[in-house]
């Protein structure tokens, strides 16, 4: 690490009061909690959370049929005590023994623009104490339950788990509804266990939305029933997901208030389609994009999103759309003759191709989102259910809502993970408003996202290669604007503890000073890398 950086970072955390082993609400004042919530309050009074600390749903409507708030409560408790040993004396301390969730919706679907929001109170006092939380939905308890989990801390002293500052009143509910992350197995394979982790990395910093770009040129891991021998084109025989391994994953991340975005990018990075349908690519020279004329291939494209359809329940799904080389459909004289007899240029087909495609997702129950390159071409023409998913650059989005379609900002200069040299700082201060400030435009933005482009990541260094630089943007997503930092430095302390918090939870979070993926440069606490 160049020593100017390290220098900055060590005097940002120490300005701040930064203090090993802390925790929210620490003794030096700061509250440290991550992503910020809307409005927090606080006392003086330090607690012991009960060894045995209880679970009470007793006045809530919510019945729990799928275990989803118990299940996040045993969670809970494991990365607060953290696989320390509690074995100390409780005698004379005051004790927090357990947590009373009302939950008022009996709804435990996850839906986009679900209810999230949360109210969490833990008094000072009581016999027995209690903290409280009320959410309109479980999933807005889950949140509620992960603050909680920050408000901890090891005592290592007495040997049990405390948690500083009661009495604590916090009120909370996420800026944009859509906070997401982008993963890649189309380049590398990950197995299930590291998606799994993934997205319990995720929900530590609420970030809602797992992108699943699931297949590209280079391979087609994922089996689709209705054309099998499209998985064909996997690296090997091992490195694929089956729809049941799909399912699962679906499954998993609901239960953390994660949904699962499923990606298939058409026409475009198609190579690995033609390796099981030969009638898919253009020719055996020229393999993509997937060609306009067949009729085979929008059948392809129907059995898949039909396929789908019974697994990936999000409102959305992504149909790619971008990096478009079309010179194939016109180097190839069966398709050349095709766009000649329907009196069609490149362009054309390319706009007929998503278009079509979008009308097939459609029919299958799902709004669309596609790359930007869809809308910089032909936005006039993409049907009114379009998201439009802004990479390129800055300036598109406020030209999105202006024509009154939806937005997801990604921009690469920021927000894509893969660029190493894109630093913690500007991950935080990428802002999705940028230059819209009409309120009913601003509500077109349904938020962010993050992205893990796989070409140079695997199961090896993913995670380190993620954080802790999203958790710099999901601030930005899920805090009230009025409450970023307008410098980001002033929040370098409270990103290095959850930072290390993330370590502590057993995700390989990288040290904040440097590029990303960077390494220790030293001997020296967590705290101060």
């Amino acid at each position: 690490m160049a020593p100017a950086l390290r220098l900055l970072l060590v005097l940002a955390v120490a300005a701040c009061g930064a203090v090993a082993g802390a925790a929210a609400g620490g003794r030096r004042g700061r509250v440290d909690l991550w992503p910020m919530p809307a409005s927090v309050s606080r006392g003086a009074r330090t607690l012991y959370v009960a060894k045995d600390l209880r679970l009470s749903t007793a006045g809530s409507a919510y019945a729990d049929r799928k275990a989803i708030l118990a299940g996040a409560f045993t969670r809970m408790l494991a990365v607060v005590q953290m696989d320390h040993a509690i074995n100390g004396s409780y005698a004379g301390l005051p004790v927090l023994a357990g947590v009373k969730v009302a939950v008022h919706s009996l709804d435990d679907e996850l839906k986009f623009g679900v209810d999230e929001s949360y109210k969490l109170t833990v008094p000072a006092t009581g016999t027995p104490i209690y903290a409280q939380i009320e959410a309109q939905t479980v999933f807005g308890a889950l949140h509620a339950l992960e603050t909680f989990s920050q408000l901890c801390y090891f005592d290592f002293p007495l040997g049990v788990t405390g948690l500083h500052s009661a009495p604590w009143t916090i009120v909370d509910a996420p800026r944009f509804p859509y906070r997401g992350l982008l993963i890649d197995t189309g380049r590398h394979y990950l197995p299930i266990p590291v998606i799994k982790g993934v997205i319990d990395s995720m929900t530590y910093s609420k970030l809602n939305v797992l992108h699943w770009h699931m297949v590209d040129e280079q391979s087609f891991p994922l089996e689709i029933p209705s054309y099998p021998k499209l998985s064909n084109g996997a690296y090997s025989y091992s490195e694929k997901y089956t729809m049941n391994d799909a399912l699962d994953i679906v499954q998993y991340a609901e239960k953390r208030g994660v949904n699962v975005l499923a990606e298939i990018d058409v026409p475009g990075h198609s190579r690995s389609w033609g390796i099981g349908y030969p009638a898919l690519s253009p020719s055996a020279t020229c393999q993509q994009p997937l060609d306009v004329s067949n009729d085979f291939t929008f059948k392809v494209i129907d059995g898949i999103l039909s396929d789908f359809s019974k697994v990936f329940k999000f409102k959305f799904v992504h149909l790619g759309g971008d990096e478009v080389n079309t010179s194939c459909w016109t180097t190839t004289p069966r398709i050349k003759t095709w766009l000649l007899q329907h009196g069609m240029n490149e362009s054309d087909a390319y706009r007929y191709f998503v278009l079509r495609a979008q009308q097939i997702a459609i029919k299958h129950g799902y709004d669309i989102i596609n790359w930007e390159e869809t809308f910089n071409n032909f936005g006039d023409k993409l049907d009114r259910k379009t998201v439009v998913h802004n990479w390129l650059g800055g300036g598109v989005a406020e030209q999105v809502v202006s024509a009154g379609l939806r937005c997801i900002v990604s921009n690469q200069d920021k927000w894509y993970l893969d660029h190493l040299d894109a630093l913690w700082q500007g991950f935080y201060m990428n802002e999705p408003w940028t230059n819209i400030y009409n309120p009913e435009q601003r509500k077109l933005i349904l938020g962010g996202e993050v992205c893990m482009w796989g070409e140079h990541i695997d199961a090896s260094d993913i995670q380190q290669t993620i954080w802790p630089r999203a958790a710099a943007a999901a601030e930005r997503l899920w805090t009230p604007l009025e409450k970023l930092a307008k410098d980001p430095s002033t929040v370098t302390a409270r990103l290095a503890r959850f930072r290390c918090l993330l370590n502590e939870r057993g995700v390989a979070a990288a040290p904040l000073a440097g590029y990303g993926r960077t390494t220790p440069s030293e001997p020296d606490s967590c705290i101060r890398q």
